[in-house]
């Protein structure tokens, strides 16, 4: 990789800074000053100091958020703020994407990377990762309902869902449950209740597979994955 698009690509400034701190010699590979952008090296093996300060290159970033339910699940959006947005700079310089989407009003889990083969197979219907939510429902949630949904049921638009797995944790006009699917239909899950005659008033999806949501993550809050979670994910992904 060159090193100009490697500073470029890690933050420290644009083409044209990084140029400019090449040639003022502010750059060091192995010990020797650098001043030539286009110079190649290779971030796994060769030392790179900025002013002294070693440059640990990463390709990808990997982040778990706890999504409000007040930010769009896109990078970028002509009326609204995005999950994206609220990334801290030094995240942001990986160009980093929402894996799935999770609709404007649904809060809870959401993984952001800039890793388009995991994002893609994590979203792969072939996949068959569940999506775990927690819903408020107006209307009292019944073992019929369960029945139903493990059947799968017939959406607004004739479509027939995949069998989906109801837990009713409390029922009367306003129950509790949490229901896990494995596909990502259009507003889905609310859908799903429309079509047993019930609305959804509150929505969060805590677990992707057995990936859960960090509870100590305050809405809009977000952190790297640790080293087992990438292991489970890449588990996944690595799998049939």
């Amino acid at each position: 990789m060159r090193i100009d698009k490697l500073l470029a690509n890690m933050g420290y400034g644009t083409r044209k800074e990084v140029k400019t701190m090449l040639k003022g010699g502010s750059v060091r590979v192995n010990g020797n000053v650098e001043k030539n952008g286009k110079t190649h090296v290779d971030p796994e093996n060769d030392q790179i100091t900025l002013l002294g300060e070693v440059i640990e290159y990463r390709e990808y970033i990997y982040l778990m958020m706890n999504k409000p339910g007040d930010l769009v699940s896109a990078t970028e959006d002509a009326n609204d703020m995005t999950v994206v947005d609220i990334l801290q700079p030094e995240d942001q310089v990986f160009k980093p994407f929402p894996v799935g989407r999770l609709d404007k009003d649904t809060e809870g889990l959401l993984l952001i990377t800039n890793d388009g083969k995991l994002s893609h197979q994590l979203t792969s219907p072939k996949k068959d990762v569940g999506k775990t939510y927690f819903a408020r429902i107006d209307g009292k949630v019944e073992e019929e309902d369960i029945a139903r949904f493990s059947e799968g049921v017939e959406l607004d638009d004739g479509y027939v869902t995949r069998p989906a797995s109801l837990t009713i944790l409390s029922s009367d006009t306003i129950s509790e449950i949490e229901l896990t699917i494995t596909e990502g239909k259009f507003h889905q899950v609310k859908r799903m209740f429309e079509s047993v005659d019930k609305k959804v008033t509150y929505l969060k999806r805590i677990k992707m597979g057995e990936l859960e949501l960090d509870s100590s993550l305050e809405l809009g809050e977000y952190r790297e994955l640790q080293d087992e979670e990438l292991k489970y994910l890449f588990s996944i992904t690595n799998s049939g």
